[in-house]
């Protein structure tokens, strides 16, 4: 019996998604050439849903902590479906997935809907055209809003598919069930016509990766709204050759084991943004200058951007320009001229490092390592970090969590990838100073055991120091301590009180400096202006008259300075 289109429908609906893409994660990432050919979509999909089902579940928490009669409406499931999607888009195709369900939330969820919750008095809403009418005008909606979100659509993508889907809903009749129907059969008929649209899935002998995970999407929506789960569709086969190219076990003997190779750009860059509709704007166009697979998507102030780039440094510095970037993920592809073969073979070697601000991630990404990017207050749970390892896609990993309050969760998520198979070397840095000392001795080339000595070396020898700002009154090792007091901490022990931040680094470095050094780093905080580290350049320059200083602009947002002294 169809079933109304309901918050108990998108619960469903995300619920068989997840298990949809759980199942053909692996065939997807397989078939994935297009537009980088790292075999990822399938997992970055998966993830993006994941994010979304827990929003929505998290609502029908809260709602359960009211009162056991107590319900949320369909708008208010659909929201957060929709923001769930978008803070937890990994790669192009789950970025474009998240804004074709922020296009359905515009017609399900219109603004100034107060999404009532269901009282234990009302009636359970029935299926009916009323359904369906709403679903054929979310689903166009959605792909309008998708090739808004892209910056140059490509026909033969996940877009084409979805504008099937959108096609098909609208020209059939019946209840949402039908349409629902209608759309999957619709975007899986166009999906098997990718590869003759798209020059490299033809070559390939695939369909589009983040097509058939939208697939597998409206498939797991049709499921819902009939009250069942959809059978399993049987593995893609298309293409001029019909064969099933990109296997793990290695080349189709039919392409004769040829390889694709392309000068794309070397990094993927990923983040959230914080910033109004102007300013996107003009970040839309300065990414689109500096890159390609440009997609911007979101609204009401916060935005996923995804863009490939052979400059991660300015795609990120383009977002702090434009509002206030957070959860930056860049993804070394390998350099612009660099083969990509059709199995994706596991790196050797790769460095997974925590950082604190939007230059620091740019800096270490630029460095070659897999960026955990996280804001205030909101540490990286083990599940994160051990997705950055997966994301590493390297048989041995050097972990850099570079903050001694994450020794705990850096060492579950290491523990867990090895069960993975994956060799994970931790290093116990406790400062993202040290963080930057450990990968500036980093070589690939040489042993895992002595490329992680010569890390730990590097950072066990730098000491760190850094400036903050008190919010209270305290009392610390240093002496009481009043609000507004700039503390300089010396390897996280307050070691000096004073009134401004410069003045207060200079003794800082002093009392490091008696004890020896050759080399000073300074990180500047989020919005601490250039003369800070001028002054403090010309301080070590009349003191210390052998001992180098490198300054970085790290974006930072708790401590106003970090040091490093090596």
């Amino acid at each position: 019996m169809p079933l109304p289109l309901d918050a108990d429908a998108v619960r469903a609906w995300c619920a068989l998604a997840l298990d949809a893409l759980g199942r053909s994660r692996e065939e997807i990432d397989a078939i994935n050439v297009y537009p980088v050919a790292d075999g990822d979509t399938g997992t970055n999909l998966y993830l993006t849903v994941e994010s979304a089902a827990r929003a929505v579940e998290a609502v029908f928490e809260g709602h359960a902590t009211t009162g056991p009669a107590s319900r949320p409406g369909l708008a208010e499931a659909v929201r957060a479906m929709a923001h769930g999607a978008l803070i937890g888009a990994r790669g192009n195709s789950g970025t474009i997935l998240a804004q074709l369900l922020r296009g359905m939330a515009e017609v399900l969820a219109p603004a100034g809907d107060g999404s009532h919750p269901a009282g234990p008095e009302a009636p359970a809403p029935a299926a009916g055209p009323d359904d369906a009418a709403l679903l054929r005008r979310a689903l166009r909606r959605a792909v309008e809003s998708a090739y808004e979100g892209v910056a140059r659509p490509v026909e033969g993508t996940v877009l084409t598919v979805a504008a099937a889907a959108a096609e098909a809903a609208a020209t059939t009749g019946g209840d949402g069930a039908a349409v629902a129907t209608a759309a999957h059969d619709g975007a899986a008929a166009a999906l098997e016509a990718t590869p003759g649209q798209l020059e490299v899935l033809g070559r390939a002998g695939v369909v589009d990766a983040g097509g058939k995970g939208l697939v597998e999407v409206l498939g797991a929506l049709a499921g819902a709204l009939a009250g069942r789960a959809p059978a399993p569709r049987p593995p893609a086969a298309t293409g001029p050759r019909g064969t099933r190219a990109w296997q793990t076990e290695g080349c189709p003997a039919d392409l004769g084991g040829d390889t694709f190779t392309g000068a794309g750009p070397a990094f993927e860059v990923i983040y959230l943004l914080e910033a109004d509709d102007a300013a996107v704007a003009r970040l839309r166009t300065r990414l689109d200058a500096l890159g390609e697979s440009l997609v911007v998507v979101g609204g009401d102030g916060l935005w996923n951007v995804h863009v490939h780039v052979d400059d991660a440094g300015a795609a990120v510095e383009a977002g702090v320009d434009a509002g206030r970037p957070h959860r930056i993920r860049i993804t070394h592809f390998g350099s612009a001229a660099e083969e990509r073969t059709r199995v994706a073979e596991p790196a050797q070697r790769a460095v997974v490092a925590v950082v604190p601000g939007a230059g620091l991630a740019a800096l270490c990404g630029e460095a070659g390592a897999t960026v955990v990017a996280v804001r205030p207050g909101e540490p990286p749970a083990a599940g994160e970090l051990l997705q950055a390892i997966r994301r590493a896609h390297a048989r041995e990993v050097v972990l850099l969590p570079n903050d001694a309050d994450l020794r705990h969760t850096a060492a579950a998520a290491a523990e867990q990838a090895r069960t993975e198979g994956v060799r994970v070397a931790l290093i116990p840095t406790r400062s993202p100073v040290q963080g930057i000392a450990a990968l500036a001795v980093h070589e690939a080339g040489r042993r895992f055991d002595e490329d992680v000595v010569a890390m730990t070396a590097a950072a066990g020898a730098t000491r760190y120091a850094e400036l903050v700002v008190a919010e209270r009154q305290s009392w610390t090792m240093a002496g009481v301590c009043q609000a507004g007091d700039v503390l300089g901490l010396i390897d996280g022990d307050v070691a000096v009180i004073g009134a401004e931040l410069a003045g207060t680094a200079g003794t800082v470095l002093d009392r490091m400096l008696a004890a020896g050094g050759e080399m000073v780093t300074l990180v500047l905080g989020d919005g601490v202006p250039d003369a800070v580290a001028d002054r403090l350049r010309r301080h070590v320059r009349r003191g210390h008259l052998a001992v180098d200083t490198v300054v970085y602009r790290g974006g930072q947002q708790t401590a106003p300075l970090l040091i490093g002294i090596e």
